[in-house]
């Protein structure tokens, strides 16, 4: 095989490589975030619920005094029954009467309510909370994880880079100028690996046929050879 094209497949292999670290590079970070935002999301459900549990808490306090009100209102209505000199004046007292009764009878219905609100919510809050404690320590194990491969990968890519380094000062300035523009243009791949599809021979970058002539060419090996369609370099592996 040609050594210049032997060097760009040494070369093509290290930047795929590379490019893959990189991709994981990139992401890694993105990983710690949603497990970052995962606790917080089921920190911030906790607190939800506690808010909701001290709504619940100053509402039946509230309705206690509002209680309390309606107690004294009917303790003074029933007072004034032995005030009244008509049957009328004492008719409408009775009224007023019954009417706190069935206001005191909402109140106490509504606090009950609220009660059992908070029953439930403290039930909520001690689920959640225990299933905050157990994320929390799952997003810790997790990001000390992903933590140590991206300090794998950085040094992967080290020593990935100061290899590539070395090859390509192997090759001529301008076959690697024509190397890296066919790297950045193509997705990546400048060095593809010509490949029988059924019947065919194609380019494994395009996937375009290689014609007879170019077949011949390449299987030879002594010369760099590019495809007709896309113009990545192509080798042959018998």
């Amino acid at each position: 095989m040609d050594a210049q094209l032997q060097t760009l497949i040494d070369l093509q292999a290290l930047d795929t490589k590379i490019a893959a670290l990189e991709a994981e590079q990139a992401r890694l970070p993105g990983q710690i975030e949603a497990i970052q935002a995962a606790v917080a999301q089921a920190r911030a459900g906790v607190q939800t619920l506690k808010a909701k549990l001290d709504t619940a808490k100053k509402d039946t306090r509230s309705k206690e005094k509002d209680l309390e009100d309606a107690q004294v209102k009917r303790q003074k209505s029933e007072g004034r029954l032995y005030e009244v000199k008509t049957n009328k004046e004492y008719s409408a007292v009775l009224v007023e009467i019954e009417e706190i009764k069935q206001e005191k009878a909402k109140i106490e219905e509504e606090i009950l309510s609220l009660m059992e609100t908070q029953e439930l919510l403290a039930v909520e809050i001690r689920d959640a909370e225990a299933a905050l404690k157990t994320r929390e320590a799952e997003g810790q194990q997790e990001e000390a994880q992903i933590r140590r491969r991206l300090a794998a990968v950085e040094v992967e890519l080290t020593g990935l880079r100061g290899e590539r380094e070395s090859v390509a000062r192997e090759v001529p300035r301008d076959l690697l100028a024509d190397y890296t523009k066919l790297l950045r243009g193509r997705g990546g791949l400048a060095v593809a690996q010509v490949l029988a599809v059924g019947a065919d021979m194609v380019c494994a970058g395009c996937r375009m046929t290689v014609t007879p002539q170019r077949l011949q060419e390449v299987k030879h090996q002594s010369m760099l050879h590019n495809c007709e369609s896309c113009g990545r370099f192509l080798y042959w592996l018998p």
